[in-house]
């Protein structure tokens, strides 16, 4: 018997910060929503809607967006720590983690270091690749200085974080390498990991860099049993919550059904 757990929002105290969660309880099974590198968590209310109230939704924003406090360690690992405290606070076991862009990064390595404690992931749109020579990486600081007067406004649209230029330039390094990095891991994973993957390219990437980057999954999927595509839509990165919710929803059902776990 599966116990109702009950609704909750609020700010979650991690190391020197604070998290701004919203579960929406229910006894439904535990989907938990990760973000991408500068999106709050607003980002997934089509997929949510999708789904329904059958499902017992987590959501939350990443140190320094949305709603939540600012930090002094942007790091990779605190991402993983911040997901360890939610799903710990909210006592979560055995989740489904729907991660889009950096999310899908970060819900790859965290089933691949907990296996027992995940059902399975859906990766929207992100895959093993990334900017890792001294050129690209001063590209990348570049072009964040020069949106950094940007910043104030589009965090106001979930699009940003409230970090400084630099800052947000060196989470993205760390996150090219990062995924660049993650073949092995992926290939190893012994959950079912399924990937909606968009198409065409996004915001500093241009003449099929997106799409070339894709194709690496393809060795991936003939090796691990365990991984596949759900779908390609015709959205672009940027757009793939907003445009094709649907997909991923579906992914989400499909794969608790591979579980015998059919909802609603």
């Amino acid at each position: 018997m599966t116990v109702k757990q009950s609704a909750w929002t609020g700010m979650l105290p991690v190391d020197d910060t604070a998290l701004y969660v919203t579960d929406t309880g229910g006894s439904g099974p535990p989907v938990v929503y990760l973000n991408g590198a500068y999106a709050d968590q607003s980002h997934w209310r089509r997929v949510i809607a999708e789904l329904g109230s059958d499902y017992r939704h987590i959501t939350y924003d990443e140190r320094a967006r949305g709603k939540s406090k600012r930090s002094a360690d942007y790091s990779f690992e605190a991402c993983l720590r911040d997901l360890d405290a939610v799903l710990k606070t909210r006592g979560v076991d055995r989740p489904v983690l729907v991660g889009w862009s950096l999310g899908g990064i970060l819900a790859w390595h965290w089933a691949d270091r907990n296996p027992d404690h995940v059902l399975g992931a859906v990766i929207v749109d992100a895959f093993p690749v990334g900017v890792t020579d001294e050129a690209g990486q001063e590209h990348i600081r570049k072009m964040f200085r020069r949106l950094r007067l940007l910043f104030p406004i589009l965090a106001r649209f979930g699009l940003a974080a409230r970090m400084t230029a630099d800052q947000h330039a060196e989470f993205n390094i760390e996150a090219n390498e990062i995924a660049a990095a993650s073949v092995p891991v992926i290939e190893r994973l012994t959950c079912p990991v399924w990937f909606v993957m968009a198409t065409g390219d996004s915001l500093g990437t241009k003449n099929g860099e997106m799409e070339q980057g894709r194709t690496v999954l393809d060795p991936i999927l003939a090796r691990n049993p365990n991984i596949k595509v759900s779908a390609k839509v015709a959205s672009n990165h940027s757009k793939i919550l907003r445009n094709d919710s649907p997909a991923v929803a579906q992914a989400v059902r499909e794969l608790l059904a591979a579980h015998g776990r059919t909802v609603g």
